[in-house]
């Protein structure tokens, strides 16, 4: 299985929250799992997919080197989040998207109701 992360920016605290609680919520279980952290560093981001991977029966090797790949292929883009981040204040999270690319491709074709 391949998989993707990709960061997609900064959000209150509360509405994550609260849009996490709507996905908890959904019948059908997705191989997207979004996550949110204080700091922009790869120490965190590695150790939530490590947390979030063998629920989701994921290779967690596989998914850690993803995010590793990305940390190491993407610093203009860090930096600027990472800016963006501490510019919004202690009350945000930056969040991130890390999927199986099988998943994250059947739900964008569902949006786009193929």
């Amino acid at each position: 299985m391949n998989y993707t992360f990709e960061i997609l920016g900064v959000s209150p605290t509360l509405s994550f929250f609260n849009q996490q609680q709507e996905l908890l919520q959904q019948q059908q279980p997705s191989g997207v799992e979004y996550l949110g952290n204080r700091k922009c560093t790869l120490d965190s981001f590695v150790a939530s997919v490590e947390i979030v991977s063998p629920y989701r029966g994921w290779d967690v090797d596989r998914v850690v080197d993803t995010v590793i790949s990305f940390w190491f292929h993407n610093s203009e883009s860090i930096e600027y989040w990472k800016h963006r981040l501490q510019d919004a204040g202690s009350e945000n999270l930056l969040v991130a998207r890390v999927g199986d690319i099988k998943s994250l491709q059947a739900a964008f074709e569902s949006l786009l109701g193929e």
